[in-house]
């Protein structure tokens, strides 16, 4: 870069290259030196107010895409320290169920349901970094959960990052209950290196724990002193360094399966080694064939967690690290297994990929499964998963660091074009001009210096590349303008996407804990045959977002379309009724699994951290309309008004149903009663209020607040761009609003002496 001069000397390609060339040094040498006015130089001014231009778009760019509101998903003195962004990923642990290890199923399809967290259902992840921060001993994930199961009493042994010494150590979670809740005990092993894949197995009525600990160069086998917490090291079993490593009892034979990664031209993740001996305490013997695998680290040779026997055949868990590491599970049946030979082929897993990307707890990779028979004959697993590959945290760090870096040049290059910068490297910075020029020992060795004179004829060279860049584009053409203004274009692109990489997380929606658990709803939503293009787009969106279980259609008029018209990550149900309706839309449905229902109009988006935290308010207040659209309902005579009118007067007393959850198992039933029926009956002859009838039906049933305010991020109403709204004209949409208040207040009483004020959340979600 350099400084445009006022003096003599143009600079242009004059014979010899001794004048221009001299002339050219002089000016880029003298105008780069902070004591030559470099500070006040038209170039100056330029990055100054190219940066802050760019600075003052990134900063809008980030308030506008990112949520203000901060998570609370861990207790703040665990959070502190624990469930920090980790390059190895975010993994946590699911419990599954199903009639056989081929059938699996997640809890949240089990419909277990814990009044005590408001989790109706359960859904996984039951084991994650808050849960092991909030007992105490700071976590960045847990991982390669292995069960061991006492009568009606499950364990789970598993790895857990710790964010301090940021090494693998073991821990341990118990569930008296089936797997739907899980208490923290501790760390059960830590070594001061690092351990994980906790294979816990019982030999002769002893319980035995074999972690990876091929940090230290060897396979260890541990016996529990005090169960689960106090183990003691038994022995080593191989002085080898292997890597998720399992004992089987198989052929009246004890097998270790494991991988050596150390070995001369041994492929990482792809290399598989087989041990047997009489006994698990060894001693072992290498398998005739080993390696048995030594290949494509995508074709499952890893193991990838505990194997299985099921109709009386032997199962073996490899993990696929062929997109990313530990990208799925892999089923292998085990057909030969000998001292000489060894046989497998691989078999249909029965698991079905989540479909909701990073917002699924699993979306990314899930690398790890054990999946044991109950005395019952029903099968319990756990599998661990992460919502983001490996290694993203630093591949978002250098796309956010190439982006920024793509900017300055972009920046640079605006400035040659515009001529406020005329030299691209100062030839002061080449070794020629370095250095005093009274120093004849070093000015003779450096003009001998063939690098320096070459590096010296580059600068001059490529300093020359404004003026013909200027000749070229012509910025005070139409088309150099163009070009211009496409540079500049590019720059805020680039520098938009940096912030995003480098601010904007990984890009998950998370749901939020409540009690420890996170639990799922039912979205619901009432729509007619004119507004389907927006029904697609609506359902695509919401489809995606972590805790909806099941989107339903209610479908008031004209053709319904099939469920498969539409992309969904998660069943959608169309439900048609036999007349439209408003009130169909708190219809009794048995078929609804869950008890929280998210009422949203087709024509209402928002993100789905917006959703969520609505969702985590809910399970906090269940016996409340929680929503996004609030109104205060009070004068004389009763007028309703928009949200403004409840900002101005510091409160509000009703949320629009449009946009709220609810209790189905209270909301729906209360308003089909008979008390309610008169108001059912308004709502039909003014073909609105419904919404209003809810929050009278809901106050008339409680002293206690009834309504709880939850600020989206932004919300956009999409019917702004059709002509299929419901209510297009504003004025008669509130005047028939306004007689159904002062219906609705002689049915069921008033709202007036009932106020909630803005901003009394600690989370500030209400402001």
């Amino acid at each position: 870069m350099g400084i445009t001069s006022s003096g003599n000397g143009g600079g242009g390609g004059g014979g010899g290259g001794g004048g221009s060339y001299g002339d050219t040094s002089l000016k880029c040498w003298c105008r780069w030196r902070l004591k030559h006015q470099c500070l006040f130089s038209p170039a100056f001014f330029f990055f100054l107010a190219a940066f802050l231009l760019l600075g003052c778009v990134a900063t809008f760019y980030a308030w506008l895409m990112f949520t203000p509101f901060a998570r609370t998903t861990t207790p703040i003195s665990s959070s502190l320290l624990g469930c920090q962004e980790d390059n190895e990923g975010s993994w946590s642990i699911g419990v599954f169920y199903g009639d056989s290890p081929f059938s699996l199923k997640p809890i949240e399809d089990k419909n277990v349901w814990k009044d005590e967290s408001a989790a109706w259902p359960v859904a996984n992840p039951v084991i994650t970094c808050s849960s092991a921060s909030g007992a105490g001993f700071p976590s960045n994930f847990v991982a390669d959960p292995f069960l061991y199961i006492q009568e009606d009493t499950l364990y789970v042994f598993y790895e857990t990052k710790n964010s301090l010494t940021m090494q693998g150590d073991i821990g341990v979670a118990r569930s008296i209950d089936k797997g739907a809740t899980w208490e923290t005990l501790g760390i059960a092993l830590d070594e001061d290196w690092h351990l994980s894949f906790p294979y816990v197995f019982n030999y002769l009525g002893q319980i035995y724990m074999m972690p990876e600990s091929s940090e230290k160069g060897e396979l260890r086998l541990y016996q529990a002193v005090n169960f689960p917490l106090q183990w003691k090291m038994e022995r080593v079993v191989l002085k080898k360094p292997l890597v998720d490593a399992f004992i089987i009892e198989h052929q009246k034979q004890y097998w270790i399966f494991g991988s050596d990664h150390s070995g001369f031209g041994s492929k990482k993740n792809g290399e598989l080694e087989i041990w047997y001996s009489t006994s698990p305490l060894g001693p072992w013997k290498p398998h005739k064939k080993n390696p048995i695998y030594n290949v494509d680290r995508s074709l499952g040779a890893r193991n990838g967690g505990r194997p299985f026997v099921h109709d009386g055949t032997l199962y073996r868990v490899g993990q696929d690290g062929g997109e990313t590491y530990g990208r799925r599970v892999r089923i292998f049946k085990v057909e030969v297994l000998t001292e000489d030979e060894y046989r497998e082929v691989e078999v249909p897993s029965g698991f079905h990929e989540p479909m909701k990307g990073h917002n699924a707890w699993n979306g990314a990779r899930h690398h790890h499964l054990d999946a044991q028979e109950l005395s019952s004959g029903e099968w319990i697993a756990v599998m661990d998963g992460d919502r983001v590959p490996s290694g993203d945290s630093f591949r978002r760090f250098i796309l956010g660091c190439s982006s920024i870096v793509a900017v300055a040049l972009l920046v640079m290059l605006l400035g040659l074009l515009l001529g406020a910068v005329q030299c691209i490297v100062p030839l002061n910075w080449c070794p020629h001009n370095l250095g005093k020029r009274t120093d004849a020992i070093f000015a003779s060795w450096e003009r001998s210096n063939v690098f320096s004179s070459k590096l010296r004829w580059f600068c001059s060279r490529l300093n020359r590349a404004p003026a013909f860049l200027r000749i070229w584009i012509k910025p005070n053409t139409l088309a150099g303008k163009l070009v211009l203004l496409l540079i500049f274009l590019a720059g805020v692109a680039f520098m938009c996407n940096g912030v995003w990489y480098i601010f904007g997380g990984n890009g998950a929606e998370e749901p939020y804990l409540v009690k420890g658990q996170y639990s799922q709803f039912t979205l619901l939503t009432m729509t007619y045959d004119a507004r389907l293009w927006n029904l697609k787009m609506y359902v695509k969106h919401y489809s995606r977002c972590s805790s909806v279980r099941e989107i339903v259609v209610v479908w008031n008029k004209g053709k319904a379309p099939e469920p498969s018209d539409f992309d969904s990550a998660v069943p959608v149900r169309v439900r048609v009724e036999e007349r439209n309706s408003l009130n169909n839309r708190f219809q009794v449905d048995p078929l609804i699994k869950t008890r929280a229902v998210l009422e949203l109009d087709d024509d209402i988006m928002m993100t789905c951290d917006d959703v969520e935290r609505g969702f985590r308010v809910w399970r906090e207040h269940p016996e409340r309309i929680v929503g996004f659209y609030p109104r205060l309902i009070r004068g004389r005579p009763l007028k309703y008004r928009a949200e403004r009118y409840a900002r101005r007067h510091k409160g509000y007393n009703m949320i629009l149903t449009g946009a709220a959850f609810l209790d189905a198992q209270v909301a729906f039933p209360r308003y089909w009663s008979e008390e309610a029926q008169a108001g059912r009956t308004l709502v039909d002859k003014y073909f609105n209020c419904e919404d209003v009838l809810m929050n009278y039906l809901y106050a008339n049933a409680s002293s206690s607040p009834t309504v709880e305010y939850v600020k989206p991020a932004w919300a956009i109403d999409t019917s702004k761009f059709s002509n299929v709204a419901i209510s297009r004209d504003t004025n008669e949409h509130y005047r028939r609003r306004s007689e159904c208040l002062s219906k609705f207040s002689q049915l069921y009483g008033s709202l007036s002496n009932r106020k909630s004020e803005f901003n009394r959340r600690r989370d500030s979600w209400d402001v």
